[in-house]
């Protein structure tokens, strides 16, 4: 039986409003972030036994000691990425539950994504094809290397946290282009923006933040 992704009862449109409106509170202003995140089903990227709070502004675990991310954070995220020039081709570090990569796609033309985790990678290719997100392409691979054939990339997001920022995304940048990533150890992390301009790349410092951390190899 596949899920319905319009939701009923605590996954129903109004607590998805709900959710809407406290994101607004904390100062979310970009609209159509809002409106995809208003509309997209986070209950689908959970496991059913935790569909009730979906909708919390909470991160909750989806296994294999990964977490799906605060909605706060995937909508922060987002408008930061997209301030600025337009984002035609985006890179995501990090597929995870394929939450974040579904709002990506409601924005951006193009998305590129990889994830280390196999098992991770399947159900969230399950869960794009069930939502007909025809846009995003998927590999199987360590983060830390990007996707080097398909650069460079007007964005790059990242979803797990390094203790330095890898300079293989950073060769993966397109001249204009953005990257978005928490970077930090267990001991504390901060979001960072790196926005490169011809050869030189400037990086500001924003909120702390707390992801799982980026990992080699694959499995």
């Amino acid at each position: 039986m596949v899920a319905d992704p319009r939701g009923i009862g605590m996954t129903s449109q109004r607590t998805r409003d709900r959710l809407i409106q406290r994101l607004q509170d904390r100062g979310i202003k970009n609209q159509q972030v809002l409106a995809t995140m208003r509309q997209c089903p986070r209950h689908l990227f959970v496991d059913e036994a935790l569909a009730s709070r979906a909708y919390e502004d909470t991160a909750l675990p989806i296994g294999h000691g990964q977490t799906i991310s605060q909605p706060f954070i995937v909508a922060r995220m987002t408008e930061i990425l997209l301030q600025g020039s337009p984002r035609s081709k985006v890179l995501e570090v990090g597929t995870g539950s394929g939450y974040q990569t579904a709002v990506l796609s409601n924005l951006v033309p193009r998305i590129f994504s990889v994830e280390r985790i196999s098992p991770l990678l399947k159900q969230a290719r399950e869960r794009f094809y069930q939502l007909k997100l025809n846009n995003i392409r998927l590999k199987h691979s360590d983060g830390s290397w990007g996707w080097q054939e398909n650069a460079p990339y007007d964005g790059i997001i990242v979803t797990c946290a390094p203790e330095q920022i890898p300079e293989s995304l950073l060769h993966q940048l397109a001249p204009g282009g953005r990257l978005v990533i928490p970077v930090g150890t267990a001991k504390g992390q901060s979001l960072r923006v790196i926005d490169r301009n011809g050869n030189t790349f400037e990086e500001s410092e924003w909120e702390p933040v707390s992801f799982v951390p980026l990992l080699s190899g694959h499995i």
